[in-house]
């Protein structure tokens, strides 16, 4: 039978005031609040959904289930209830990023066994905050009334004012330092290949990458970025493959767990992907099964992708635990072997188009609301105050790419994506003033919490003081 109408009914619940509930059109959360004497408001309610047009009372076939609100395909008027394979494939897809590149670097004083057990260790602390964020996302969801809650909007519901301020700051943070790696490694690689003056390398990517996300449509976007993300998975498979083949597996087992805490700022980097979980959210329906399956999923492709790509680099080089003079072992390997050279340069290169597209278009849409500018024309001012300050700053230093994405890492990630989500939902959780009506995806109340902030924290104390102890050397 063809789908034509969604709808929905209240599931009975003691502490709950229930009335009849009505057919729900696309947005509209199947949710209600409740409304009690005083005129207080109560939590908002989940329904089950039948899917089908004409079963006004609610039946018991086994076509229903439990989400929050109905997405509608507007093309065909259907119910679009969202691919749980493309939500999967988005997390894997936004984590995945320039990153990568910076792992060996960091981890290379650790060792491999080491970095994997931080790396893993990072993987577990990033999908809890992933999952604190689409818990009070979807709460937000129910207060709001609509789906596409930003994370702006999720910090003036539970943190206030203050909160929506530190957010944004750590947002702009991030993306700035980010462009300025990215540029800056760009640079680099150009000015090896082509033999022209840094800052000509600069201009030329800015121009280009920056040039196709102000003038392509979406369509050419997209295409770009496709071919990009097909170019960094054969780059890849291609550098395993040959890397591999001087892989010498006792150096696997190097290990200096003294030195693995350093690396923690740009490894949480690396698996950054909450910025998407809101459209996850949204895109599945307030489903919390799908999206917990989506953050876990989506973010295991990463971290195997990060385990093989530290492994085949740092088993390459034997004996630089503990005490690496190194810079970067990319350019140690590029040097000694002359085939894996123009690999490595066209998969770095790669990675940072696809992740210097995707920081442009969300940086530049995020100054034009701030600035509040019409969303409907052409806005040369945000794509420009976008994509000069990283082309200048990029210049200004060499070593820029690891320095600006430490930073990154530590002030903005841990930030924005590590003591946000955690004081976000101790709020939603704990505050007489706000309600919950989604029960905790993350188990452990106020220890988990606890500990997610603290963690956090500890490492933004600990970088913040070997940051001073050595402004005190230079001085």
């Amino acid at each position: 039978m063809a789908l034509v109408a969604v709808h929905c009914y209240p599931l009975p619940k003691p502490s709950f005031l229930t009335t009849p509930h009505s057919s729900v059109s696309a947005g509209t959360p199947a949710l209600r609040r409740v409304i009690t004497r005083r005129g207080t408001r109560r939590p908002l309610q989940r329904c089950l959904c039948s899917q089908y047009a004409g079963e006004r009372d609610p039946p018991d076939s086994p076509q229903q289930l439990e989400r929050l609100f109905s997405n509608l395909n507007q093309a065909t008027m259907k119910h679009d209830p969202g691919s749980l394979t493309s939500a999967i494939f988005l997390v894997a897809g936004t984590t995945v990023g320039a990153g990568i590149l910076a792992i060996p670097a960091v981890t290379q004083e650790a060792g491999f066994l080491a970095s994997a057990v931080t790396c893993i260790s990072c993987w577990l602390y990033m999908v809890v905050t992933g999952l604190l964020v689409a818990e009070v996302n979807v709460n937000t969801m129910c207060e709001l009334g609509s789906g596409g809650v930003s994370l702006v909007s999720m910090a003036m519901r539970t943190l206030g004012t203050s909160g929506v301020r530190t957010a944004c700051l750590s947002y702009l943070f991030i993306h700035y330092a980010l462009l300025i790696a990215y540029v800056a490694r760009s640079s680099d690689i150009i000015t090896n290949s082509l033999g022209i003056p840094l800052w000509e390398s600069a201009t030329l990517f800015s121009l280009a990458f920056g040039g196709i996300c102000y003038f392509g449509s979406q369509r050419l976007v997209g295409a770009v970025n496709g071919f990009l993300v097909v170019g960094i998975l054969t780059s890849f498979t291609s550098l395993v493959v040959v890397a591999s083949g001087n892989l010498q597996w006792s150096s696997l087992l190097e290990a200096n767990f003294a030195a693995a805490p350093q690396s923690i700022p740009i490894i949480a980097l690396s698996f950054v992907y909450q910025n998407v979980v809101p459209v996850l959210c949204t895109n599945l329906e307030g489903d919390l099964s799908k999206v917990r399956t989506a953050i876990i999923a989506g973010t295991a492709i990463p971290l195997a992708l990060f385990l093989v790509w530290d492994g085949v680099i740092l088993g390459t080089l034997p004996g630089i635990a503990g005490g690496s003079n190194v810079s970067d072992p990319l350019e140690l390997l590029r040097s000694s072997n002359g085939i894996v050279g123009p690999i490595v340069e066209a998969f770095s290169f790669l990675a940072i188009g696809t992740s210097y597209i995707g920081f442009v278009l969300g940086l530049s849409d995020f100054l034009a609301d701030l600035l509040k500018l019409p969303s409907d024309k052409n806005k040369p001012l945000p794509y420009l105050l976008t994509l000069l300050p990283p082309l200048v700053l990029s210049q200004l230093d060499p070593e820029i790419f690891f320095k600006a994405l430490d930073f990154a890492g530590t002030y903005g990630v841990l930030v924005l994506f590590g003591v946000f989500p955690a004081a976000m939902s101790w709020s939603e959780r704990y505050s007489d003033e706000l309600e919950a009506p989604v029960p905790p995806i993350v188990p452990g109340g106020k220890i988990t919490l606890g500990i997610v902030m603290g963690g956090a924290l500890l490492v933004i104390v600990s970088e913040i003081i070997k940051d001073i102890m050595q402004l005190q050397g230079i001085h």
